[in-house]
């Protein structure tokens, strides 16, 4: 028996079309947050986070709110998943009582597409340990709304190869003539199979995706300069001595004078000293905290996108 569910899960699973539309309607709330008719009025939300948040949970309950919705939220140890209830039982019950559910869980993708079918569920997934997809339309917006175009521009992202980094793979694969270099440590790059699709459909639309593991190896030219915490969130690094690995990769004002007109990016939160100096996230050249803002209306277009019903079918038997 296969069963449906409608949600986003990964960028990889949009058409451009529909990518595109939420990045600009991120735009639009971000210019005014009440362009909108109210479209979770009457609808209840899971909101599930297993892992800790600040940004991302604060805007998918607020956004709730101000689209007219109810939030009903649950911490790690809240439901009976806890106790041993299989997660198919607990989408089941999801799908009977909630309109959709925003969910940052401790495991893999997979764990939100089995509540999401079972439950016949719009999923919101708000982080799984492959992708933060959310994060990714935040970011490209964030991009939208400084540059007015997403097409021609370059960005580099230093760092781990994380779930961050492969929501922006596939976000930039899906802009014509966009360019993405990742510049990771040896062995904390991205997944082999993400690099390769999103770097196959980038080269349909004249866009590059590459990964290097050298300084030595960066653009000469780049409009945005992208990183993020050296330790992901809810990972636990088993090299005792990673942070020296790490330590070419941080990012201070001598750094970054190598492209004296590109703006700096973090997904946040940040460790100062380690990834970043405080002088270049504090400083002029920072959009971070335009991007932290824009999670808010990032996450309203994505609910509104749901609400709508238009999203794309994910079918598991």
């Amino acid at each position: 028996m296969s069963t449906e569910a409608r949600g986003l899960l990964t960028l990889s699973e949009l058409t451009r079309e529909e990518l595109q539309g939420l990045v600009a309607r991120s735009g639009e709330l971000f210019r005014d947050r009440t362009a909108h008719d109210s479209p979770l009025h009457d609808k209840v939300i899971g909101v599930l986070f297993a892992k800790t948040s600040t940004r991302t949970r604060t805007a998918f309950t607020s956004g709730i709110v101000r689209l007219g919705g109810f939030p009903v939220t649950y911490g790690p140890n809240d439901l009976q998943t806890a106790t041993g209830e299989s997660l198919k039982d607990t989408g089941r019950i999801f799908g009977s009582m909630l309109d959709a559910l925003v969910a940052r869980t401790s495991g893999p993708l997979d764990d939100l597409r089995e509540m999401a079918g079972a439950g016949r569920l719009p999923v919101i997934n708000a982080m799984a340990a492959e992708e933060h997809p959310t994060q990714g339309v935040c970011d490209l917006a964030t991009m939208l709304m400084e540059f007015g175009s997403l097409e021609d521009i370059s960005v580099l992202y230093l760092g781990e190869g994380n779930n961050t980094a492969s929501a922006l793979a596939h976000g930039i694969s899906h802009i014509p003539r966009c360019h993405i270099t990742f510049a990771t440590p040896s062995g904390y790059g991205l997944d082999p199979q993400v690099l390769e699709d999103a770097a196959k459909r980038a080269a349909e639309s004249g866009g590059t995706v590459r990964e290097v593991h050298d300084t030595d190896d960066l653009p000469g030219h780049v409009n945005v300069v992208y990183t993020t915490r050296w330790q992901t969130t809810g990972t636990v690094k088993t090299d005792l001595d990673w942070r020296e690995r790490f330590r070419p990769f941080h990012i201070d004002e001598q750094f970054l004078r190598r492209w004296p007109d590109a703006k700096f990016m973090h997904d946040l939160p940040a460790h100062r000293g380690e990834e970043v100096s405080g002088a270049v996230l504090d400083g002029p050249r920072s959009i971070a905290w335009k991007q932290a803002e824009m999670k808010l209306t990032s996450a309203m277009a994505v609910l509104e996108w749901v609400a709508s019903g238009n999203t794309p079918q994910t079918q598991r038997s």
